[in-house]
């Protein structure tokens, strides 16, 4: 079978008509998303790949769509199409492990023929390899409590790309257990053995970035009293997760773009470059692709960190996993603490599984460890729960008909959450949707006092 993979419906069609006449099974999908929840699901022969999806040209996508079916794929050939002004970057295609390039308007015979060398020379042990033959038990994991079908499918993943150099952009809501994702790819990863550098990108200020990711050297700045390495040089041969990229500027982000393009970097006050050996794992609750689009966010820094993305599912899209983390919960207080064993109750459990849980798992394990050591019961009911339990309810944002700069409408809202949470900067980065990192940030940003 061969996929066509083109956001044009007259292309896909005209593609399926010559080879189906051929004598090829064909299917056909419109953008990357779909050419890769297809490959993992049905792996093809052969695939007929665009370079653009979007009303840009720049072949980013196309060239980041290749790594990621090559990733999950190694064996399967790809042919690009390519209009004329962009075969440069087919070329760059080709060396990034395509097969061959056609153009557009292309020639039926040569494409076919193209096709036929590519499915003959075809490495018979290259196949796709797909979800049901990957097994959760391959790669090691004793932190990420849960098998509910959306998690067994994160497993999936991470057994496929840990052992890759792919840069890695895990998503979910914040509470979700991005930072254990990315613990669990390092750690299955043949860096496992080297450093694993976290950086919380949220809780750095601009003027702090580059001593903080470079390092710098004694003297370069007025406090600089000895040398400083930088987190990057710390990562060298293993791993660095950048937490919460979604909040670094636009400065930053230019940054940042530098040393993940040539894995160059230069110390604060030296002139010396220095090379580095990393894996970028990054994270975000940030709609990264919407951010790109509004332009708050590079599109090719964003192509740079996301060639591989992992969704982490939100607690409430995985109900039948709250008893397991309750219980693991419960263990690790019972542990910590010396206490003798406690029990959760049937009703208890069920009255847990119908919360909303807008701060996720970070929420629940919150709320276990209180009831834990506020009750000193050996057996926790639904009423233990109910009389600890604090629901964030919804702030309205009333939003005016008149229009706002965005940083004005982000500072009132950071108000108003003050103003209803009395200043509890917990209860305000939950309800804000924030980290309390993130939520300083924003405080320092606008000059904001919690103080009474």
């Amino acid at each position: 079978m061969i996929l066509i993979c083109d956001d044009d419906s007259a292309i896909r069609s005209s593609l399926t008509l010559v080879l189906k006449r051929a004598g090829y099974e064909t299917a056909s999908v419109g953008n990357p998303q779909e050419a890769i929840e297809f490959v993992k699901a049905t792996p093809p022969d052969l695939i007929l790949m665009d370079m653009n999806y979007t009303k840009g040209t720049s072949g980013e996508e196309g060239l980041t769509l290749l790594k990621q079916v090559k990733i999950f794929c190694p064996g399967i050939p790809v042919i690009l199409i390519t209009a004329w002004g962009s075969i440069s970057l087919a070329v760059k295609g080709i060396q990034a492990g395509a097969f061959d390039f056609v153009t557009k308007p292309w020639n039926n015979m040569a494409l076919l023929n193209t096709i036929q060398t590519a499915l003959q020379l075809k490495d018979e042990g290259g196949e796709c390899t797909t979800n049901s033959s990957i097994s959760p038990n391959e790669f090691i994991n004793n932190k990420i409590i849960g098998k509910s079908p959306l998690l067994l499918n994160v497993f999936n993943t991470i057994s496929r790309i840990s052992r890759t150099n792919a840069s890695v952009l895990i998503t979910g809501e914040s509470g979700t257990g991005k930072e254990l994702i990315a613990e669990a790819i390092h750690g299955n990863s043949d860096r496992n053995k080297n450093p694993f550098v976290k950086v919380n990108l949220g809780g750095i200020s601009q003027s702090l970035f580059e001593s903080e990711m470079f390092g710098h050297k004694k003297g370069a700045f007025t406090d600089a009293n000895y040398d400083r390495i930088g987190r990057f040089e710390l990562a060298d041969k293993g791993s660095i997760f950048l937490d919460e990229i979604g909040e670094l500027d636009a400065a930053c982000q230019v940054k940042l773009l530098r040393v993940l393009q040539d894995k160059t970097f230069e110390p604060l006050g030296d002139s010396k470059q220095k090379q580095v050996d990393v894996r970028i794992i990054s994270a975000t609750n940030r709609n990264l692709a919407e951010m790109v689009a509004k332009g708050s966010f590079r599109e090719d820094l964003f192509y740079r960190i996301n060639l591989i993305t992992i969704r982490v599912p939100a607690l409430r899209e995985r109900i039948d996993d709250i008893p397991l983390l309750v219980n693991h919960f419960v263990k690790k207080q019972v542990e910590q603490n010396r206490l003798s064993n406690i029990e959760v109750s049937a009703e208890a459990m069920n009255y847990l599984k119908k919360l909303p849980y807008p701060g996720n798992i970070r929420e629940l394990k919150n709320l276990v460890d209180r009831v834990i050591l506020v009750s000193g019961k050996n057996v926790i009911t639904d009423t233990d729960f109910k009389e600890q339990y604090i629901e964030i309810p919804n702030i309205n944002t009333n939003l005016p008909d008149s229009v706002y700069p965005l940083d004005e409408l982000e500072k009132n809202m950071i108000i108003k959450a003050i103003e209803r949470y009395g200043g509890n900067h917990s209860k305000v980065a939950v309800a804000l949707g924030l980290t309390r990192q993130a939520l300083y940030r924003r405080l320092e940003k606008y000059g904001i006092s919690t103080d009474d």
